[in-house]
């Protein structure tokens, strides 16, 4: 793999790793200050799910495929803290657990990917 492309997924990585710790942190918080974490998530979110998808491109088809399933979790997600913003009581605490298991998952699948990338890459080089 080169430098560049495990760089990219790796920062990606992080960049999820980060944007659950930043859900994470804005669910454990009451009143507006909540509300207001959770729109700066909503960038961020946006921010993660364009840096995926434009390492889409130059990965083999078994990294794509947790890619694109780490979209799809990215976009579930910010439609969840879209949700969140708009309500109250129950159903926002519902939104914002819904938005940290999508935000989980996509941590999940992008680690995924970086372990499929890191193991093909691993097999090139011993053969």
């Amino acid at each position: 793999m080169s430098t560049n492309m495990s760089k990219d997924l790796d920062q990606v990585r992080a960049a999820a790793q980060a944007l659950h710790a930043a859900i994470s942190d804005a669910a454990a918080k009451r009143g507006g200050a909540v509300k207001a974490d959770l729109e700066a998530v909503g960038q961020k979110a946006k921010s993660v799910t364009e840096s995926v998808k434009a390492s889409l491109g130059a990965q083999n088809e078994a990294t794509k495929k947790y890619l694109k399933e780490a979209v799809s979790d990215l976009e579930s997600m910010q439609k969840h803290t879209a949700e969140a913003i708009k309500t109250s009581g129950q159903a926002f605490q519902t939104s914002i657990r819904k938005t940290v298991a999508d935000a989980r998952a996509s941590v999940q699948k992008v680690s995924e990917a970086v372990a499929t990338k890191r193991s093909a890459e691993s097999t090139k080089t011993r053969k």
